[in-house]
C-alpha cells in the first residue's frame, strides 16, 4: 500500500502546483507503477486506451452539441423571459429566475461548467442590473449551476455508469428528485436572503398572452428532457447514446425550423466547441483509468474497505465519513477525474454495507458538485466571480446559505435511500 500512498502523493503535489490534471493522473501511476517494479510501463497506454472505446461514451460529445445548440440564440433568451415573468415579481424572484433557468436547461447541458460560463454570461449581469448585489449573483450562479449534473442527463452520470457498470436510465431517474428538492431548497434561500436584505423585485408587464408566447418559444427546451429522457430513454426505444445523438438532431431542427437563428458559422463554432470538451474529458477519462487500474491491481479499494468495516461498525458513520472525504476531495480536484478516480475505491464500500449503487453515484456526484462552488479549486465559483468582476472572497461569503441547503439535501439523499428510489 506505501506505493499508492506515495502515488497519491505525487497527485496532489502535482495538482498543488497546477499541472493539468490528465498529466498529473498519468505521472502519479507511472511513479506508482516504478515503485512497484512488476509491471511493464506500457501498460498504462493499454489501460488508457481500453475505456476510450465505451461506446457509450459517444453521449458525451453528442450532449455537449446538443447544449450549446439550445443554449444559444433566442431560445436562451425566451427560458429566462418566461422564469422572469413567472417568479420575477416574487421577493427573490431574481435570484429564482436563475434557478428556473438552469433547471430548464439541465435538462440540455449535462454540464455545470457549460451552465455556468453560459447562462452566467447573461444572468449575471441582469441581475446586477435590476439591484441585486454582485457577489450575490456569482452566488446563486455558481451553485444553481451544480443542477445541471443533477438532474438528467448529467455527463457525470455518463461518467459513474462508465466506471462502475450500472444503468445509465436508473441513474437519469434517480437524479430527478434529488435536483428538484435542491433547487427548492435554493429557492428558499433566495427568498430568505432578498427578505433579510431588502432586494428589489422585477416588476415586467404580465399578461396571459405575453406569457403564453414566452412559453410557446420556450418550450423546445422544456419538451427536450420529457422526449429524450422519459418517453425514448426509459421507454426502451434507444439507448443513452443513441438518445444524445437523436437530441442533437432535435437540437438542429428546432435551431433550423423553429426559430431559423443558426447560420453555418454558429453551426460549426458549435461543434468545435464539442469536439474540444469532448477532448478534455476524453483525456480525463484515459488517464483516470490507468491510475484507477493501478489502484485496482494493488487491491486499494478491497482494503479500504476492509479498514472502514473493521474499525467503523456502523453504516451511519461510514456514509458520514464518505461525505466528507468526497466533500474535501471535491474541494481541490474537478468532478469528471474525482468520479473516474473514486468510484472503483467506493464501490467495495457501498457493497459491503448493502447500499444501492446507484443511491452512491448521486451521492458521489452531489458531493462533487459542491465542491465546484467551494474553495480553492472551485470551477463554477471562478467563473461566476469572473463574470461578476468580485472577488472570490465576496462570493464564497455569499454563498455560506447555499452551502448550508446543499448538506441539508446532502444528509436527505444519503440517509433517505427512497429519495433516489423514489421512480424506480
Amino acid at each position: 500500500m506505501i506505493e499508492v500512498g506515495i502515488a497519491f502523493l505525487v497527485l496532489f503535489a502535482l495538482l498543488a502546483l497546477s499541472i493539468p490534471v490528465s498529466f498529473a493522473l498519468l505521472l502519479a501511476t507511472l511513479v506508482g507503477l516504478a515503485l512497484v517494479g512488476d509491471f511493464p510501463l506500457q501498460i498504462v497506454a493499454q489501460t488508457a486506451y481500453s475505456p476510450s472505446s465505451d461506446f457509450m461514451l459517444l453521449a458525451i460529445p453528442f450532449f455537449i452539441l446538443t447544449a450549446d445548440l439550445l443554449a444559444s440564440g433566442k431560445l436562451g433568451q425566451s427560458v429566462i423571459g418566461l422564469a422572469t415573468k413567472l417568479v420575477g415579481r416574487y421577493r427573490g424572484g431574481v435570484g429564482q429566475t436563475s434557478i428556473a433557468t438552469s433547471v430548464v436547461f439541465s435538462g440540455v447541458s449535462g454540464s455545470a461548467v457549460a451552465d455556468a460560463a453560459g447562462l452566467g454570461s447573461v444572468l449575471i449581469p441582469w441581475s446586477t442590473k435590476v439591484g441585486y448585489p454582485a457577489p450575490f449573483a456569482a452566488a446563486v450562479n455558481s451553485s444553481t449551476s451544480i443542477l445541471g449534473i443533477i438532474l438528467p442527463p448529467s455527463i457525470p452520470m455518463i461518467l459513474f455508469a462508465s466506471a462502475s457498470g450500472v444503468s445509465i436510465a436508473a441513474l437519469f431517474v434517480a437524479g430527478i428528485v434529488p435536483g428538484v428538492i435542491l433547487a427548492f431548497a435554493f429557492a428558499i434561500v433566495c427568498w430568505t436572503v432578498a427578505v433579510k436584505e431588502g432586494f428589489p423585485r422585477t416588476r415586467l408587464k404580465f399578461t396571459i398572452k405575453s406569457l403564453l408566447k414566452d412559453l410557446l418559444l420556450a418550450m423546445p427546451a422544456i419538451l427536450m428532457p420529457v422526449i429524450m429522457i422519459r418517453v425514448v430513454l426509459l421507454g426502451g426505444i434507444a439507448t443513452v447514446t443513441e438518445v444524445s445523438v437523436l437530441s442533437a438532431l432535435y437540437a438542429i431542427i428546432v435551431r433550423v425550423v423553429f426559430y431559423r437563428d443558426l447560420p453555418m458559422r454558429d453551426f460549426l463554432r458549435s461543434i468545435v466547441n464539442a469536439a474540444a470538451s469532448t477532448g478534455v474529458v476524453m483525456l480525463l477519462i484515459m488517464m483516470s483509468s490507468s491510475l484507477s487500474w493501478f489502484l485496482t491491481v494493488q487491491q486499494a479499494p478491497q482494503q479500504l474497505a476492509t479498514m472502514f468495516i473493521e474499525n467503523v461498525s456502523s453504516p451511519f458513520l461510514i456514509l458520514l465519513v464518505l461525505n466528507l472525504v468526497l466533500l474535501l476531495v471535491g474541494t481541490f480536484l474537478d468532478l469528471s477525474p474525482a468520479i473516474l478516480l473514486l468510484t472503483p475505491v467506493f464501490m467495495p464500500l457501498a457493497t459491503a454495507i448493502g447500499m444501492d449503487p446507484i443511491q452512491l453515484g448521486i451521492i458521489m456526484i452531489l458531493n462533487l458538485g459542491v465542491g465546484l462552488f467551494t474553495p480553492p479549486v472551485g470551477t463554477t465559483l471562478y467563473i461566476s466571480s469572473s463574470i461578476a468582476k468580485v472577488p472570490i472572497e465576496r462570493t464564497v461569503k455569499a454563498l455560506v446559505p447555499f452551502y448550508a441547503a446543499s448538506i441539508v439535501v446532502l444528509v436527505l439523499v444519503t440517509y433517505v435511500p427512497q429519495v433516489t428510489s423514489f421512480f424506480r
